[in-house]
């Protein structure tokens, strides 16, 4: 799969064709990312994302390549010169010896279907810890391991299992767990800070959603009667079963938790646009 799709990406503030776009400069040396999603060609919770794109390099001990107002302009000259609506866009700092780039460009992007919103997908457990959970730092080592086994389980995700038999999150998103009608997720400190999963938290302080902040064991899934994950791409995806065990996907605070997360959405393309 080619890591840069469309006809333009953006290397350090010029726009260049994706004939002259090089692997190395995202996988040779350390590489942080975000990953935002674009709707109706507007960054979804632009501001989040850059904020959270500061933090992880501050934990790595990296500088900042550009700034909020160059990525921001960046965006905008890159979507104007693609027109693409519907698609996720990737913002990459690379540091390699004594060379450091970074590149705004498109990736292929896959949504879940209406069918997978109605009846969940199929996850699995995988037994791995990231090294640094809150920083958002490219493994590609990792990454690739968890995509095949995602292949040969023909699973949509994988659930990080930690040495303590915790399930922490996803390998591209946060998990929640509905238990008694509590909603059950990792402690913020040793999962990577989704945003996705940052709003769904604050819908459910607004609407009034019990949150605890503990890890469910990989042996204690079947006392859960629901469970979903979220992400740039997901949003608020219902999981139907993780390996054998098998969830209620009609459970309506996970409806609920979608239709409020949407309303956010359609905030931040105002506030981007405004």
């Amino acid at each position: 799969m080619k890591e840069c799709c469309g006809s333009h990406f953006i290397l350090n503030g010029q726009l260049e064709s994706t004939g002259s776009f090089n692997d190395s400069l995202v996988f040779k040396g350390d590489s942080i990312y975000e990953v935002i999603r674009m709707t109706k060609g507007i960054p979804v919770f632009f501001n989040d994302h850059i904020e959270r794109l500061k933090a992880s390099l501050k934990i790595q001990n990296k500088k900042l390549l550009a700034d909020i107002n160059a990525l921001r302009t960046d965006i905008l000259q890159l979507t104007h010169a693609e027109k693409k609506k519907e698609i996720n866009i990737k913002v990459v700092f690379n540091y390699n010896e004594n060379e450091s780039n970074y590149l705004i460009y498109y990736i292929d992007s896959a949504y879940p279907t209406s069918e997978q919103y109605n009846r969940g997908v199929k996850t699995i457990l995988y037994f791995a810890e990231r090294k640094d959970p809150n920083a958002k730092v490219l493994n590609y080592r990792l990454r690739s391991a968890i995509h095949q086994e995602l292949a040969n389980e023909q699973a949509y995700e994988a659930f990080l299992v930690n040495n303590d038999n915790l399930i922490t999150e996803g390998s591209r998103s946060n998990v929640f767990f509905i238990k008694n009608g509590l909603l059950f997720t990792a402690p913020e400190d040793i999962v990577l800070k989704g945003i996705t999963r940052k709003y769904i938290i604050q819908v459910c302080n607004e609407i009034g959603i019990e949150v605890r902040f503990e890890c469910i064991s990989a042996d204690d899934i079947s006392s859960c009667q629901s469970s979903f994950i979220t992400g740039t791409s997901p949003m608020v995806l219902p999981v139907c079963c993780i390996d054998e065990n098998h969830f209620d996907v009609s459970n309506t605070i996970m409806a609920e938790l979608r239709r409020y997360y949407l309303k956010k959405v359609e905030k931040s393309l105002e506030s981007f646009i405004q």
